[in-house]
């Protein structure tokens, strides 16, 4: 009988300490996530790994317990005021990309894309295993917030250009939309940099208010209606060889998560990351033939002495930013020492494939 009680009285004990860790896994979240997108976007906010398809995983991954309600640009707050939203707490999430954020954080256009730097494989393999979400995680601490990638388009379009770039000197007093690192040494080379909301691309470009504009890739290119506006499509892509899409979760709020939910998000977003590229790669070739075969557009790549040029001018600005912010040089010495590494694999992998097949 002793026994009985002894054996009772412990499994009794066992669930009062079991009960408060039960009763937290089975506590729902409701929280709000925005974008700096507009309602609709492909990739940006709907469809395959996109935004929307994140949150509605997270929901089936989690069984209900964790919902997060989506809100694109403009439904909740204006486009570029995610960042301070959720650092605030005023909503748990935001969807974006980290360079919009380069008056508050200059660092942080790295974790969206370098120019003549990492393509999509490159990137990950330095945000996953090289340190460069550690580094990311450090960069956004202050502002109580915590990254992670959400998606990435791949290589990106040069832009769109009224008239053609045919030398360097063609970009002396051109007003162009283009935003992150690239419109650093744009502005080096007499360009008139603005920075645009996605929505607001096409009527600048029609009316004149800009001359050029780089958005992401043809099939949302053609969606914007930007053929219509001009009609030279540079496609080196040499500012944005890959572009990450950036997820930012209040500090606060994710603390307050189970440690499961954490995993379920950092899963879905992942694996967000990857559908939302091979999507990408999917639509860019039917639409770029679309838009040479039947909308009067001329594409090709830039002319190779501008390339050289840009290379040089992208060189020394990136220089001259690691040596003004701290900050900047630490993320910007690791991306370089990563990249020289992945460098060595890729010359001996991909790129001997790629020549492989032109050869061919």
């Amino acid at each position: 009988m002793d026994r009985r009680k002894f054996l009772t009285a412990g499994v009794a004990g066992t669930a009062a300490l079991a009960a408060p860790h039960v009763a937290r896994a089975q506590e729902t979240f409701n929280w709000k996530m925005t974008n700096s997108y507009g309602p609709g976007s492909p990739f940006y906010v709907t469809g395959p790994g996109s935004p929307t398809e994140f949150c509605e995983m997270v929901k089936a991954m989690s069984g209900g317990r964790l919902n997060i309600q989506h809100f694109a640009a403009g439904e909740l707050i204006p486009a570029f005021e995610g960042f301070d939203a959720v650092s605030a707490g005023t909503v748990e999430m935001n969807a974006s990309n980290a360079y919009f954020w380069a008056g508050k954080v200059p660092a942080a256009q790295f974790f969206t894309c370098v120019p003549f730097g990492l393509n999509f494989q490159g990137q990950n393999a330095w945000i996953y295993h090289g340190g460069g979400l550690q580094l990311w995680e450090e960069l956004y601490a202050p502002f109580n917030l915590v990254p992670m990638p959400l998606g990435n388009t791949g290589v990106q379009m040069t832009g769109w250009f009224r008239k053609p770039i045919e030398k360097v000197e063609d970009f002396k007093g051109l007003k162009m939309r283009i935003p992150g690192l690239a419109g650093k040494v744009y502005a080096k080379l007499g360009v008139d940099v603005k920075l645009l909301p996605g929505g607001e691309i096409f009527p600048a470009l029609e009316r004149g208010v800009i001359d050029a504009a780089e958005f992401v890739g043809p099939y949302q290119d053609r969606r914007l209606g930007l053929q219509k506006a001009a009609k030279f499509y540079y496609t080196t892509g040499w500012h944005e060889p890959n572009n990450v899409t950036e997820l930012i979760v209040n500090k606060a709020a994710w603390d307050s998560l189970p440690e499961d939910l954490q995993g379920i998000v950092r899963a879905a977003a992942a694996a967000c990351n990857v559908k939302s590229h091979t999507w990408c790669e999917a639509v860019n070739a039917e639409a770029l033939d679309e838009l040479v075969a039947n909308e009067g557009v001329t594409a090709g790549p830039l002319p190779g002495e501008v390339v050289a040029k840009l290379r040089e001018v992208t060189a020394s600005t990136l220089d001259e930013l690691a040596a003004s912010d701290p900050a900047i040089k630490k993320v910007y010495d690791a991306f370089t020492a990563f990249k020289a590494k992945h460098d060595k694999w890729a010359g001996v992998s991909e790129a001997v494939f790629q020549e492989q097949i032109r050869s061919a």
